[in-house]
């Protein structure tokens, strides 16, 4: 072929159309599985409610009397039959569950008999306490397990030892068991932090560390595995060679790689975080969703005890899809192999 040929064809190539980009099969993919996704999440949903209307109907007691303000205010008889009447209580119990998923597709999640206000309410009032304590959590969490496992990981066999022990001993740690230790410690002798009811940072430092420890025991365990096996790679052999530091080597190239297996348990963390958040929140005495669903649980508020276990569903659900796209972000190979 001629060089005059060469040039007239690069110059046909030039003027050629450039065809549009055609989603591949592996985008398709990515999209039938976020679909996917979306399809389970709803399912999660409806089975949090019905389990939990179930639930609250199966507990002893007459839902009527919370509707009209509780033992303490002792209804009469007629007060209780203009009560079952009006929310519809004398119906069956099938005809009360159709009627309830009817209204919570149309967003209406009912009126909160024990806090006087409707239910969308007394979420927005205390959403925000809970997302800040879980939220701080899940960082601390990630914090304590990434620096312990940096500085304990392939650094002798005493020092690797001790750090894997002390990640199963603090996954293994009851949450309840642990607010109070650091509670009798850190609020009561040493004066650090308040015990019950604090505002801010400083109230925030002691219920956080009582959800934290234990996930970042988990968190621990499945990074530690993972970061021996990253170390042992090539490319980390390759990086000491061209004389990357240690440090250099863990943080630059072992890390991303360890942090893998955690990041697909974060949305299990976070629900169980939201989960603890019952127990720490009445322990620390904090207003909060996990406060506001043990008062509506003990006081058979169905309307309210179904409403926060659904926001906290949809909260387990939304977090379980950002995890699986994070994933593939931290992990380029995933994007790559499904293209």
């Amino acid at each position: 072929m001629t060089s005059a040929t060469v040039g007239a064809a690069a110059a046909a190539d030039d003027q050629a159309p450039v065809a549009e980009p055609v989603a591949g099969p592996g985008h398709r993919r990515r999209i039938r599985h976020l679909l996917g996704d979306l399809a389970g999440g709803v399912v999660v949903l409806w089975g949090a409610a019905t389990l939990t209307f179930i639930s609250v109907h199966l507990m002893p007691g007459n839902p009527a009397v919370a509707y009209a303000g509780g033992i303490a205010s002792h209804p009469s008889k007629s007060v209780l039959a203009a009560v079952i009447r009006q929310y519809g209580l004398d119906k069956p119990v099938v005809v009360q569950y159709l009627v309830y998923l009817g209204n919570l597709l149309h967003g209406n999640l009912g009126y909160s008999a024990s806090q006087q206000m409707p239910v969308s309410q007394v979420i927005k009032l205390n959403v925000g306490p809970t997302a800040e304590l879980t939220l701080g959590s899940l960082v601390l969490s990630w914090v304590l397990a990434l620096v312990w496992s940096l500085l304990t990981v392939r650094r002798g066999r005493v020092i690797s030892a001790i750090g894997s022990g002390l990640e199963i001993l603090t996954a293994s740690l009851p949450q309840y068991w642990l607010g109070i230790i650091l509670l009798e410690v850190f609020a009561f002798h040493l004066g650090l932090f308040p015990a019950t009811g604090g505002t801010g940072l400083q109230g925030l430092v002691l219920p956080s560390l009582t959800l934290a420890i234990p996930i970042a025991g988990f968190l621990g365990q499945v990074t530690r595995e993972e970061f021996e096996s990253a170390l042992e790679q090539p490319y980390v052999t390759s990086a000491r060679a061209r004389g990357m530091s240690d440090w250099g080597v863990r943080l630059r190239h072992a890390l991303r790689h360890a942090v893998l297996p955690g990041v697909t348990l974060s949305g299990w963390a976070l629900g169980a975080l939201i989960s603890g958040a019952v127990i720490v929140e009445s322990l620390f005495s904090r207003n909060g969703l996990g406060n506001t669903l043990l008062q509506g649980v003990t006081q058979q508020d169905m309307p309210l005890t179904i409403g926060v276990v659904l926001i906290v569903a949809l909260v387990y659900v939304v977090a379980t899809i950002l995890v699986d796209l994070l994933y593939q972000v931290v992990d380029p190979r995933l994007r790559s192999a499904g293209q």
